[in-house]
């Protein structure tokens, strides 16, 4: 029975992938497709190697396997071969160039304003991750939000990553590449969606007991729905205080919020001086400083709030 186990298994597993929503797998922006293109490249350089290896094993396997006539044949003893030597250092070498030359170009590429897009002034949004949710300031239209981005289509958006506290992972696979959060430094990522729509994004950096919970999303919108939706907040969501904005810092789990202006008037916690949120004496040495008095469990997780403002 056991050599029935591996086909079962492999069964099983396939029958188990073809039921996840393989979005890497779902290009919605050039990024995304030219990272695409490189995955593909690279699994039908890996499937090259793994048919000749394979091709060569069965040969081998075949070609000197025990017969009658051969069986009691003793080879000679060989001291090594020149030519073998430097064919599989060679073979592996012309691989790895193979492999290097595509990402190379496809990572400088991915760091820009997306090709054909160069004429369109990009929409810069600020993105601060803390524990364990995301923020997103948008200083031209004086706007903030938690856990989820509105962006207009075929616009170059371009993200300035940091964190306030633990480094985490920006990912949306639908639009682009990954890149870092990291408190008192920025990195800077350029996306683009080429349709409306809502995409997964979340932290793939494992960050505590809340990492599971810290996903968002991406609405990318029509022009005209997202200057509706910029005026809709600037109408209905209230105004981001200092104190509000220190308790969304404050470990814990949340929902959707949008606010009128952002936390950079206060503090960007990219800058090389500002302070980091890391401990739980952080918050309430800040507070005290404040004359705030504020004070919560750091080793709980809160229950998604409810949305506050307009979306």
């Amino acid at each position: 029975m056991k050599k029935f186990y591996l086909p079962l298994f492999l069964l099983s597993l396939l029958m188990f992938l073809s039921g996840c929503e393989m979005v890497v797998f779902q290009p919605e922006g050039p990024q995304a497709r030219s990272i695409l293109g490189l995955i593909n490249f690279s699994i039908v350089m890996m499937l090259f190697v793994i048919a000749v290896v394979f091709a060569l094993f069965i040969y081998i396997v075949w070609k000197y396997r025990e017969t009658a006539k051969n069986k009691d044949y003793e080879p000679e003893e060989e001291k090594g071969s020149i030519a073998l030597e430097i064919t599989w250092t060679v073979i592996p070498l012309l691989i790895v160039i193979a492999l290097t030359i595509p990402t190379v170009l496809v990572t400088f590429a991915v760091e820009d304003v997306p090709k054909g897009y160069e004429d369109k002034e990009p929409i810069t949004i600020h993105v601060t991750a803390a524990d364990w949710k995301w923020i997103f300031s948008y200083p031209e239209e004086d706007i903030q939000t938690v856990n989820y981005v509105n962006i207009p289509i075929d616009t170059p958006i371009l993200f300035k990553l940091t964190s306030a506290s633990t480094m985490q992972s920006f990912w949306v696979p639908q639009l682009g590449g990954q890149k870092y959060a990291m408190a008192n430094m920025e990195n800077e990522l350029y996306l683009l969606a080429e349709r409306p729509g809502t995409f997964m994004g979340r932290n793939t950096n494992f960050n505590g007991q809340g990492y599971a919970y810290m996903d968002f999303d991406v609405v990318a919108k029509t022009e005209e729905d997202y200057e509706k939706w910029v005026q809709d907040v600037k109408q209905t969501a209230p105004t981001l205080t200092e104190e509000k904005y220190m308790q969304i810092l404050y470990p814990g789990v949340v929902g959707r919020m949008t606010f009128n202006e952002t936390h950079l008037q206060w503090v960007n916690h990219a800058d090389h001086d500002a302070q980091i949120f890391l401990h739980q004496d952080t918050y309430r040495n800040y507070y005290h400083t404040q004359g705030e008095g504020y004070e919560r469990e750091y080793n709980t997780i809160e229950p998604r709030l409810s949305e506050e403002g307009g979306q």
